[in-house]
């Protein structure tokens, strides 16, 4: 464990939402899952430090790497960072939140990385409108060599749209305020083993209309030999868990189901079609069909790397 974690200033502190937090505090938290991501982790963290004058706190998250990502760790002295083995990456991830001081946080993978900009964008937005719950953004979907695949640009956050039709908030994208996060109970990282991202934005769009949005490309998010995303296997069960979640938020079965597919669908492009002037009627499917493998390359302490089709 990073030492720094350690000596954390206790200051000027006050209670907000039951949790104690120095008045001082970063406005902006970002916790980084990593596991034997030697290869990529170092792109991810100079992304969060390029990012101009918001002041943000930066925890990785790390599940025992021995391929090199500690000694890139040891490099940047400003992060605070553990490594010990976990539970899988959404452990990890609730974890580094329950690690986080700042008043919201994202979840920014290893092997992705901001755009400029972005933060900048976040904490605007935040500083807006203060009763906000959360926000995210738009992502552009990148290859192992940084070509773009395509982006997806939306419009607004939309819980009906999200359980009956299809996860389109990206989580990279997506900050959601620390005291939300521990009263809907944060990851189910024992239960879900590839949904837990999407598991926790239905909550929260379940508890609250107060998440916005911001018209900004935030994330260059990777398809790559490497990473979960594009292992068909993850895809298999991703699609099976998403399943049961919509149904856990009142989508129905057989013919009903599919209609609210179908009607929620097209009010996601009628949305995007009146507040951003531009709809996509390609799925994400066929854009990344070029990127997508039987099987991946990446380490995992609950074994996904295993997983039987």
């Amino acid at each position: 464990m990073n030492q720094q974690s350690d000596t954390q200033q206790k200051n000027d502190q006050e209670i907000e939402g039951g949790q104690l937090r120095s008045s001082s505090a970063p406005l902006l938290s970002i916790v980084t899952p990593t596991f034997n991501s030697v290869a990529t982790v170092e792109e991810t963290i100079r992304s969060v430090m390029d990012q101009g004058d918001v002041t943000v706190e930066h925890i990785v998250m790390d599940g025992g790497s021995t391929d090199g990502t500690i000694e890139i760790l040891k490099k940047y002295p400003h992060i605070r960072w553990f490594s010990e083995k976990d539970e899988g990456h959404y452990h990890a991830m609730h974890k580094g939140v329950l690690e986080s001081s700042g008043r919201y946080f994202c979840i920014l993978n290893s092997d992705d990385y901001f755009r400029p900009g972005a933060l900048a964008a976040i904490a605007g937005k935040l500083k807006d409108d203060v009763t906000l719950d959360g926000v995210f953004g738009d992502v552009v979907f990148i290859d192992n060599d940084g070509n773009e695949l395509y982006r997806r640009e939306e419009a607004c956050f939309d819980y009906d749209v999200l359980r009956f039709a299809l996860g389109y908030v990206i989580h990279p994208t997506f900050f959601l305020a620390k005291d939300l996060y521990l009263k809907i109970g944060g990851f189910r990282y024992k239960e879900l083993k590839n949904c837990a991202d999407y598991d926790l934005i239905l909550r929260a769009g379940k508890s609250t209309q107060k998440i916005g949005h911001v018209n900004f490309l935030l994330v260059n998010y990777r398809f790559h030999i490497q990473g979960q995303s594009a292992d068909r296997r993850i895809q298999k069960n991703m699609a099976k868990e998403a399943a049961l979640l919509k149904k856990e938020h009142g989508k129905s079965d057989g013919l009903a189901g599919k209609f609210q597919e179908v009607f929620y669908k097209g009010k996601r492009q009628l949305q995007k079609l009146f507040l951003r002037g531009k709809i996509d009627l390609i799925s994400g499917k066929f854009h990344l069909r070029k990127v997508m493998r039987d099987k991946c390359d990446f380490s995992s302490n609950i074994g996904l790397d295993k997983m039987s089709d």
